[in-house]
């Protein structure tokens, strides 16, 4: 566009004057360069002016797994299902915002959000500092311990890298629970990670794992109310290191949208003191998460 201008080959039907087409090219060059400027200005301004429609945030993107119970979930109509969804929605509520909702793998949410595809994410994402570097969190909305699971006839093992030396652990793949394991029991045991929760569990209860770690209020319904979950039982004492399993739970959200993450921790607020946090709970849980 803004290379040498061509010239028409001489001996054309029709010729101009020497001089009067490199005119007319330098003509139509400036132009095309003004047009170019303007459409540029244009598009800068349709950027602008998108960028000030995200930060209004009277429209909110929240992305979540869906394969998590029974914090996240799919229903039988493929609706999302779960304590994190209500309690996004009551947060949005709180903030006055209308929320769309979807789902993505537990590896793609980070990238997602840093990609602009969602405004937060509500995920049971746990506060880390490793995460900490990429992204900022709202203040937490829960806490719990992970726990160890193992099949009935394994319940004296205990649950030290000792005791469960030379067996096969599972954890979901990209979680607090699956560094955990890579770090302190890689050494002496083998770990196996999963794309979701679901399939560790069914491996446990199909005898191809010798245990699970996860999160505690995951796993104990699981245990009580899943036709799998009758295999098994809680060993060893909760895990509650902060170094990996961080702050609690929180909405995960781009470092710039400070905005934002203001408005997530006044309704985290508002939702614990009118007593919507803890209705939500009991819909889940027959203990308090925060």
């Amino acid at each position: 566009m803004f290379g040498p201008k061509r010239r028409r080959a001489q001996g054309a039907a029709g010729g101009t004057r020497p001089g009067t087409e490199t005119a007319g090219m330098t003509r139509l060059t400036t132009i095309s360069r003004r047009a170019a400027f303007v459409a540029l200005i244009a598009l800068g301004a349709a950027w602008s002016a998108d960028a000030a429609q995200a930060r209004d945030w009277r429209k909110i993107r929240i992305g979540t797994e869906g394969s998590y119970p029974p914090f996240n979930y799919m229903d039988a109509d493929r609706q999302l299902r779960g304590f994190d969804i209500d309690i996004a929605k009551a947060l949005c509520a709180k903030i006055g915002a209308e929320c769309t909702f979807g789902a993505q793998d537990w590896e793609g949410l980070i990238p997602a959000l840093l990609a602009n595809k969602y405004d937060a994410v509500v995920a049971s994402m746990s506060i880390t500092d490793e995460r900490k570097r990429v992204i900022a969190f709202s203040k937490r909305y829960y806490q719990t311990p992970a726990m160890f699971v193992a099949a009935k006839e394994n319940g004296s093992w205990g649950s030290t890298p000792e005791a469960l030396a030379g067996k096969t652990i599972g954890a979901q793949t990209g979680t607090a629970s699956a560094t955990y394991l890579e770090d302190v029991y890689g050494a002496a045991a083998t770990v196996k990670l999963y794309a979701t929760q679901d399939e560790a569990n069914l491996d446990l209860a199909s005898g191809r794992l010798d245990a699970v770690l996860a999160d505690k209020a995951v796993l104990l319904p699981w245990l009580e109310k899943a036709e799998e979950g009758k295999c098994c039982q809680v060993i060893g004492q909760d895990v509650r290191d902060p170094a990996y399993f961080g702050e609690g739970v929180g909405v995960g959200l781009r470092k710039e949208d400070a905005d934002l993450k203001a408005l997530f921790d006044k309704a985290i607020d508002d939702i614990r003191a009118d007593g919507t946090y803890d209705r939500i709970n009991a819909r889940y849980f027959p203990f308090s998460l925060y």
